[in-house]
């Protein structure tokens, strides 16, 4: 992968608090995860090219400068604490007469 993004990998410690680390290059991240393949898939064009690590669900865009990888457990619980997240309903005004 040569890529100019910052790579960021979401796990969770041991008492179940989000630990974050940010990675300038991808060779410290290739000494900790196996690399198991590319993303050829995404619809985001500028993920597609980047690796793929086993353990790890990413790539995913997080800003134009990051690209993210999170723990399955992670991906699982954040996934559900966005979908729990109720939609503010807009209200209409209506037209005066």
């Amino acid at each position: 992968m040569s890529t100019s993004k910052m790579i960021r990998i979401i796990t969770r410690g041991k008492n179940g608090e989000l630990r974050t680390r940010d990675y300038a290059h991808e060779d410290a991240v290739l000494k900790m995860h196996t690399q198991i393949g590319i993303d050829d898939c995404s619809t985001d064009l500028s993920l597609r090219g980047l690796p793929v690590f086993r353990g790890l669900i990413g790539p995913m865009p997080e800003s134009k400068e990051i690209v993210r990888y999170e723990a399955p457990e992670v991906f699982e619980s954040l996934t559900k604490e966005w979908g729990a997240i109720p939609t503010k309903r807009k209200t209409r005004r209506r037209a005066a007469r």
